[in-house]
């Protein structure tokens, strides 16, 4: 049954739809901060606070940015993401230097070797992009001279386009194929061209590649490790865990 003209308007729905909450009940975007400062991590209320109510404003452009510096704001500091990407590659890489896939396949284990393959292109992709949008992480410190500085400016940019590097070539080694490659035994990467010999020329490169990369990195290790001994400022801290730091 109908209620009345009174029932109406006690229960705060009007005829022209101007009014749409009880007695007692908060207005829509009051009820919406509500639910977003119920909900919603501390970092992030602290980011939408003077922002009030970002979900419902008209500036659609100007939303996106908020939720954007949102998430950013959520996400573990630049330097931390970085140690857990350092820490990764070294296993990868000397993984990929000892063992082929002449070594593995008779082992049985290619498709774990493709699935390490996929894990190394994808955190070398991510490093490289992170070093073109906002350049290297770590500066060379006060104690190194001029020569010091030099060689930390180019090996450290030598390794990041050489990781690149090697990634480019595997893509190109897919491309070249003469049938169907997958990273990781599920992501197809690159059409197969069947280009034989461009292929056996690319693959030879590549493998001389990374070889050079085992040689930079080493060179890299090398070269804090000299800092850390003789400069004595604590290079070997900056990428290790905190938990390894009173072992340095």
């Amino acid at each position: 049954m109908l209620g009345t003209g009174s029932d109406v308007r006690k229960s705060g729905y009007s005829a022209g739809n101007q009014t749409c909450k009880a007695p007692g009940e908060r207005p829509l975007e009051t009820n919406l901060d509500h639910v977003l400062n119920s909900w919603l991590p501390r970092k992030m209320k602290l980011l939408t606070h003077p922002v009030r109510g970002f979900a419902m404003t008209s500036d659609i452009r100007t939303a996106i940015k908020d939720v954007c510096k949102t998430l950013h704001a959520c996400l573990p500091h630049r330097r931390t993401w970085l140690k857990a990407l350092h820490g990764a590659m070294i296993p990868l890489l000397i993984w990929f230097i000892i063992m082929t896939p002449k070594d593995v396949v008779p082992m049985g284990i290619f498709q774990l070797h493709s699935v390490l393959a996929l894990i190394f292109v994808t955190i070398s992709l991510i490093w490289m992009a992170d070093y073109m949008r906002r350049g290297l992480a770590g500066r060379p410190g006060p104690k190194l001279g001029p020569r010091a500085r030099r060689v930390h400016w180019w090996i450290h940019r030598a390794i990041m386009y050489g990781l690149f590097g090697v990634a480019i070539t595997g893509f190109l080694l897919g491309l070249t194929a003469p049938r169907l490659l997958k990273a990781g035994g599920f992501l197809p990467f690159a059409p197969p061209l069947d280009m034989k010999r461009a292929n056996d020329l690319i693959g030879t490169f590549h493998i001389y590649e990374f070889y050079l990369l085992g040689v930079l990195v080493t060179f890299h290790a090398g070269f804090h490790i000299w800092r850390h001994l003789r400069v004595r400022d604590n290079a070997l801290r900056i990428m290790a865990p905190k938990v390894l730091h009173r072992f340095l």
